[in-house]
This record gives structure tokens, C-alpha cells and sequence, in this order.
């Protein structure tokens, strides 16, 4: 961090357009901004970029104009020039196959687009799922001061005497729906009243856990993450975060000296903590990957062993979103973890994370926030699991999971693809019970279908009739950070690359142990042998553009699903 206090930045005069004669290059460049009506003054002052990010697409962003005006209000008081400007935007159920396929590209916009365009410091508007990664991302590799601001959740709506929040409350009345506990006139009311704010989902799913994991790395301003979309304050911090992007400018921090390795840390524990979305661990790796910080699954495991999960809110536990920020936030899970984390680590404001936490909240309400002396649970609430089902790792969220199925073996029953899962799963003849583990084959990052989050299987409508709520359920895919269940994702390597994943048969025993951090493949390895020879060359899919370029490089789950060429260069 710069010790200087009277740096202006170099405003609209930064990065010129290479006419080969710079003086001209200014002076056609500010012409053509006073043709946008500005004032010497004005243009004379620093630049504040804004990357923001609304669209037609992305319910979760449709607040944003009235967010933007304050961001700008804030840069203007301080004295800068708010110069906003469009990147993709990523819309969460408007995306086919799958958001995550496009995350790499918005990472790409917005990196680029910082780099080449005159901004001094700048203000990332981002919200939905992929959204906020994907500006960390980019925002990291250009490595110029930058701050976070996030959309904030939805608040909550009513069903009869029941409280409603996209989307855990989605996932559970669908499962009703299925097997037959409510009819199709209730679906359409409660799909009605399920999303009926601006803003990210209600619960603690992956929009959410990156606004923590922002505000942990220290990206964002203290106790922005958690304040609801439609409230007064959501549109104050980002009124504040404006004047602090000014202050950037002056006080000169980068991404690079903000995420660090003692940070990440931080930002694992937190996401154990939280009980948070199993997606965030593919955003974290990607994010801190570059930077050139390697976050191993191993790590995982060694921190999940001494972070307590602390948060009551769904899909972990009974609360939401709003209930979070109005118990005491991120501010409160800190000071609880205060013991446990790095506190030299510095944030966008200049203060390290020790000294934010030396101030006192007054207020924390312990039916949502627990004690570290009373957690919830007391291991953190994600967990990776290796063996020869998943050499390089899979990840299991066990405190959303039924506990009785954490220790047990079962037999196999597979599904080819997402195709052939939809054909068959409710086949009133497919040979399953409620002891089976249901196996989804080619959903990962290479596959045709991008890794979707449909790691979250449906239970085979003839034994959710049973009354079965929850099954192993075993798949290199993803699944949204508002699901629940014992379900065994982001299987590495993945089935279509010829991962052991792609061996299983039907028939085949597993064997699972939380225990042990474990799960494999009861096969002797003459016989996977045999199968590995056997398995049918994947079809060549014509493919052009993005997708060719994502096709060819991106990477597996346990390397973030990032671009290889997009990694810093090593030497």
C-alpha cells in the first residue's frame, strides 16, 4: 500500500489510444468526452470506473440503476469522476446449458475492460451467482484498485402461515410436488410467491456466500454483504463504497495485496462457517488461482476440522438472509472466528481485518449467529473426499446432509448422462431403493452440458411416494448453494475425460465414509482396466467461438474451472 496521501490519479488521460502522438491522443480523447457534456473540471478529476453489470436476463440485478446512482454519488463527493460502463451479465436460470460456462467469459470482459479503458480505480456492481466470482476474477488479473459491491438478497414473501425465499424453498415444495404431498394449483402459488424482491436469493446459497467471501477477502466495505436488497442501507454502502473507490485512488491498494494466501484462508474458514455453497469452492480456488495461490482440497479438510459452523440459515438451518444481517452479519461470524483467522490481512479501506474487528458490535442475536463456545456443529460444514472414485477430490456439504448416511456402502445405480436422467429417474420399472446410490456420469466441466447444478438429483418419484427425502447421490456436476442433501459433487477427474467416474456400472458397490474423507469404487482393478479399454471415444461436437475456446481449456473442478491460459505465468 502507497504511504502517499496526495495522489490525483491519472484520470482520463490514463492508457491513451495509440495514435502515435500522445498529446493528440488526449486531445481528441477529451473531445470526444465534452461531446458527453462534461466540464474541464470534471475531466480533470480521477476516474472511478464502474463495471456494472444489469440486464433483462438478471432478475437478481433489477435495482441496480438506483444502485448505480449512489455509487456515483458517492464517487462525485469525494471528488473523482464516475464513469460507468456495461460488462456480460449473468443471469443464473436465464443461461443455457449452465451459468459456469460463461463465468470465465464475464472474467475475461471485466479484465479486459479495466485494462483498457482510462479508470483510476474500480467499483464492481455485481450480485447473481457467477457475477461476483467472475469480477474477482478479472479484477485480480488486472490487478488495479478495485472494490466490490453486491446486489444484496432478496427479502422473503408468505404461503399461508409459512415464510418463502428463493430458492431452498423451491427445491423443497418441488420435492413435495413430486411426490404427490400438494397439487399443481399450490405449485403455481408458491411459484408465485417464492421471488418477489429485487436482489439474490433469500438463503445462504452461492450469491450470498460470495458477498461473505467478498467482504472476508476484504474486497468489500465491512457489513456490506448481508443487507438486503430493498433496504435503505444497501443503497448508503454503495453510496459509501464510491467515496471509498475515490480514496483508492489516493491511497493507492490493489487486489494483489488484499487477496492473499493468509486471506483465502480466512475466506475457507468463513465459507465452513457459513455451512455455505459448495460452488463458492470453485469460485475461491478460481479467484486466488490468479493470483497464483493454490487452495488444495487438503486445506479444506484441515480447517474443516477446527471451524464450527455458526449460522442458523437455510438451506443449513431455519433462517434467511435478512435474518443474517439483522443478527449482526459478517461482522458478528468474524469476531466468533476472530481466534482462528489471520488479522494482518489488509482490506479495501486501509485498515487491517484485526483492526475492523477491534470495534465492538453492539448487538448479536444467537437464535441465528452462534458462539464459537456453542456452534451449531462443531466441524465446518463442507468437506472433500477422496479415493478411487475421486483421485483429485469431491466435495460433500454435510451439514445439509441426512447424518445417517455419512458411514455406508450401497449399490450403484447409473446414469449415462443428464439426458438419460431425465428419460428414466421417475421409470415406475428402474431398479432403485432408498439404499442405492444414484450415479450421474459426463455433467462436468468438459462435457457438453458445462457442469450444471444438477448434481441435486430428483429422488425417484416412486420412492419419494415412500416418504424418502434423502438418497446418496454421487456426480461430477455442481449444485446450487440453496439445495440440500447427501449429495457427492465436482467428482475429479471428471467422467467424459475418462475420470474413474466413467467406469462405474450398474451394480457396482461404493463405499462412503465422512469419516474418513473417502469414497471408492469396489471394483478390482483388472476389471476397470477392462472397462477403461472399452470405453467409447467421445463423438467430436463441431464447436466454434467461446465454446471451443472453454472446451479446449478449461480445467477440473479442483483447479476452479478457470482457463489454464488464464493462470499467471510462472518465472
Amino acid at each position: 500500500m502507497s504511504d502517499e496521501t496526495d495522489n490525483k490519479g491519472q484520470g482520463i488521460a490514463l492508457g491513451l489510444t495509440n495514435y502515435g502522438d500522445r498529446d493528440f491522443a488526449l486531445y481528441l480523447r477529451k473531445s470526444f468526452a465534452k461531446s458527453m457534456g462534461y466540464s474541464n473540471e470534471m475531466l480533470d478529476r480521477p476516474v472511478v470506473g464502474i463495471a456494472y453489470t444489469p440486464s433483462g436476463f438478471n432478475n437478481c440485478h433489477r435495482h441496480f440503476p438506483e444502485m448505480l446512482e449512489a455509487v456515483k454519488r458517492g464517487v462525485l463527493v469525494a471528488g473523482g469522476l464516475p464513469l460507468e460502463f456495461p460488462t456480460i451479465s449473468l443471469g443464473e436460470v436465464f443461461l443455457s446449458p449452465t451459468s459456469l460456462k460463461f463465468r470465465n467469459l464475464m472474467a475475461m470482459d471485466t479484465e479486459e475492460m479495466i485494462r483498457a479503458q482510462p479508470m483510476d480505480s474500480v467499483v464492481l456492481m455485481g450480485g447473481c451467482d457467477k457475477t461476483v466470482p467472475a469480477q474477482l476474477m478479472g479484477a485480480a488479473s488486472a490487478n488495479r484498485p478495485a472494490i466490490q459491491i453486491v446486489a444484496g438478497p432478496m427479502m422473503t414473501s408468505r404461503h399461508g402461515e409459512e415464510r418463502l425465499g428463493a430458492c431452498t424453498d423451491c427445491r423443497r415444495f418441488w420435492a413435495k410436488y413430486r411426490a404427490e404431498e400438494i397439487d399443481g394449483e399450490e405449485i403455481d402459488r408458491v411459484e408465485g410467491r417464492l421471488a418477489t424482491t429485487a436482489g439474490t436469493c433469500a438463503v445462504m446459497g452461492t450469491a450470498s456466500t460470495m458477498a461473505c467471501i467478498a467482504e472476508t477477502l476484504g474486497m468489500s466495505l465491512p457489513g456490506t454483504a448481508a443487507i438486503p436488497a430493498v433496504h435503505a442501507d444497501r443503497l448508503r454502502a454503495a453510496e459509501a463504497t464510491g467515496i471509498a473507490a475515490v480514496d483508492l485512488i489516493r491511497r493507492p491498494i490493489t487486489p494483489k495485496e488484499i487477496i492473499t494466501r493468509e486471506s483465502v484462508e480466512n475466506a475457507l474458514r468463513v465459507l465452513l462457517a457459513l455451512g455455505g455453497s459448495t460452488n463458492a469452492i470453485i469460485h475461491l480456488t478460481a479467484v486466488a488461482g490468479r493470483l497464483g495461490i493454490d487452495v488444495p482440497l487438503t486445506w479444506l479438510n484441515e480447517l474443516s476440522e477446527t471451524t464450527p459452523v455458526l449460522v442458523n440459515l437455510k438451506p443449513v438451518g431455519a433462517n434467511y438472509m435478512e435474518d443474517f444481517f439483522a443478527a449482526g452479519g459478517m461482522g458478528a461470524v468474524l469476531r466468533e472466528l476472530k481466534p482462528l483467522l489471520n488479522l494482518d490481512c489488509m482490506t479495501v479501506t486501509g485498515q487491517t481485518l484485526g483492526e475492523r474487528l477491534e470495534e465492538p458490535l453492539p448487538y448479536v442475536d444467537r437464535k441465528v449467529i452462534a458462539s464459537a463456545s456453542e456452534p451449531y456443529e462443531p466441524q465446518g460444514g463442507l468437506v472433500a473426499l477422496f479415493g478411487s472414485l475421486a483421485p483429485r477430490g469431491a466435495i460433500l456439504k454435510r451439514s445439509a446432509a441426512d447424518h445417517t448416511l455419512f458411514e455406508k456402502e450401497g449399490r450403484a445405480v447409473v446414469f449415462s448422462s443428464l439426458e438419460d436422467l431425465a428419460a428414466r429417474v421417475d421409470d415406475p420399472d428402474l431398479d432403485i431403493g432408498p439404499d442405492d446410490f444414484m450415479v450421474l456420469q459426463n455433467a462436468g466441466p468438459r462435457s457438453q452440458s458445462g457442469m450444471p447444478e444438477a448434481g441435486y438429483l430428483p429422488i425417484p418419484r416412486k420412492i419419494a411416494r415412500q416418504g424418502v427425502k434423502d438418497m446418496v447421490r454421487i456426480s461430477d456436476a455442481r449444485m446450487s448453494g440453496t439445495a440440500f442433501g447427501m449429495i457427492v459433487l465436482h467428482v475429479s477427474p471428471e467422467a467424459c475425460i475418462g475420470g474413474p467416474l466413467a467406469l462405474v456400472r450398474n451394480g457396482d458397490r461404493i463405499r462412503l465414509s465422512v469419516k474418513n474423507r473417502s469414497i471408492d469404487l469396489l471394483v478390482d482393478e483388472a476389471e476397470l482396466e477392462r472397462r477403461r479399454a472399452a470405453l467409447a471415444v467421445e463423438e467430436k461436437v463441431e464447436r466454434r467461438g467461446y465454446d471451443k475456446l472453454y472446451a479446449e481449456h478449461v480445467m477440473q473442478a479442483d483447479g476452479g474451472c478457470d482457463m489454464d491460459f488464464l493462470l499467471p505465468t510462472q518465472g
